[in-house]
Order: C-alpha cells, then structure tokens, then sequence
C-alpha cells in the first residue's frame, strides 16, 4: 500500500515573532513595507478569526500610504488598492467552502499580476493557491499579544525577512 503525502514548497526561513500590543504589529508592518521586494509579493495570513489578519492589512496598507477607509474584503471578496504607482490585492477566501471557488471567482488571474497580493484565509483555497512568499500564521495570545509565525518559502520571501 503506497503512503498519500502532501508536498509543500520548502520553507527557507522562519521567523517567530511576538507582538505585544498592537503598536507591535504596525512597526513590523510598517518595516515591511520599507522593503522594495513587497512591490510584487504574495503573502499569506492564516489564523483564527480574531487573531488579527486584517489589522495587520491594514497598518501594512497605511504604512505603504493609502488614504481613506480600509475595509475588510470578508463579503467583498477583493479590496484593491493603488498607492505610489503599486497595485495592492487584498483578499479574503473566509467565505469560501470549496477551493474551486477560488477559480469560479477569477482570483488566478488576480494573484499572476504584478503587484502585492495578501491573502486572508488561504487554506480555503487548498492547493490551488500559488506559493506564497511569505505565510504568517498568527495565533492570539492572553491580552492583546499575538504569537507570530513567519515561513519564507521563496527568494523574495527570504528577501522581505532580511
């Protein structure tokens, strides 16, 4: 009897990183966005509903110079974003109860353009997802703390890490 194995892309680096308070998690936001190589990343953010996904969007968002109301994609599905001439894809895959959603709502396309793409629930998406760039899985602590972890699956990954 042959073994069912799953493969996954390497993971180059890891990173865990706690945030105390949410003043943590804008600075490392706002220190990624310093990074050129965020102009055309993928980055994944996974944990439960609470642990702080879209507040993290959102200080990365502010931090790259967006304007105006940031909103959560949950019913939307896509919230784009142009600032300093870079294209910005915020998705959320909550919604979704099978991973061919993920290709019925044209979000292939949306993910081989240029630009940055986050990606809010990405299992939803089983394997259909591309490699990401970055995963974040960040888990809620007691108080406002987050447990952060941080897997570098590609070049750029590495890159955005450094």
């Amino acid at each position: 009897m042959r073994s069912a194995f799953v493969t996954h892309p390497p993971i180059l680096e890891t990173r865990q990183i706690l945030w105390s308070s949410e003043a943590d998690c804008a600075a490392w936001a706002a220190a990624l966005a310093a990074k050129p190589a965020l102009a055309d990343a993928f980055i994944a953010l996974d944990g439960p509903l609470g642990a702080g996904k879209t507040t993290f969007v959102r200080h990365l968002l502010r931090a790259l110079g967006v304007q105006g109301r940031i909103k959560s994609p949950t019913y939307a599905l896509l919230e784009p974003y142009e600032v300093a001439g870079m294209v910005v894809s915020h998705i959320d895959l909550y919604r979704f109860a099978d991973p061919r959603e993920w290709l019925d709502a044209g979000l292939r396309d949306v993910l081989a353009a240029p630009g940055l793409k986050l990606v809010e629930w990405p299992g939803k998406a089983g394997t259909l997802l591309p490699v990401a760039d970055l995963w974040l899985t960040i888990e809620p602590l007691a108080d406002e703390r987050r447990q952060v972890l941080v897997h570098a699956t590609s070049a750029r990954g590495v890159e955005l890490l450094a």
